[in-house]
């Protein structure tokens, strides 16, 4: 068991399943299909870790996010339509394109994604794909 703590950007507990990426998540590339899908499945071919890979409900394990100015809005809307990564954790500072995604998707519906940023690299270097992940409300991460 490992232990992390970050900066809170979004409040909440969580406890799922990790899903990892060791490069820059482009938001729109990877969650656009999700409007026909039945579950949100990573289509971004650029990103090798994470392509054809559930997204949602899983605690969303990243650096940072890339791509174009929907990003934000592809997160609030994953959330609206209730497929959402159950949490997002960053193992760099949360960028404001990502950070509003989150934030309106908190304050306009009912599934609130806890984010968690600046944890680290060695976050990243520790979290496998299918480690459970466990996230407080005060921004400790637990690997287990």
């Amino acid at each position: 068991m490992k232990e992390f703590k970050g900066r809170v950007v979004i409040p909440g507990n969580c406890t799922a399943e990790a899903v990892v990426t060791h490069e820059g998540f482009n938001t729109l590339a990877s969650m656009q299909m999700m409007f026909i899908q039945k579950k949100t499945i990573c289509n971004d071919q650029s990103n090798r870790e994470l392509y054809k890979k559930e997204l949602q409900g899983k605690a969303l394990c990243l650096p940072k996010t890339i791509g174009s100015t929907t990003g934000g809005m592809m997160l609030y809307t994953s959330a609206k339509l209730e497929k959402n990564p159950a949490c997002l954790l960053f193992s760099e500072p949360i960028d404001s394109l990502a950070a509003a995604g989150a934030i309106l998707a908190d304050v306009w519906t009912d599934n609130s994604m806890p984010t968690v940023d600046s944890l680290g690299e060695e976050f990243l270097e520790a979290v496998k794909d299918g480690d459970k992940i466990t996230v407080k409300e005060d921004g400790t991460v637990v690997i287990e």
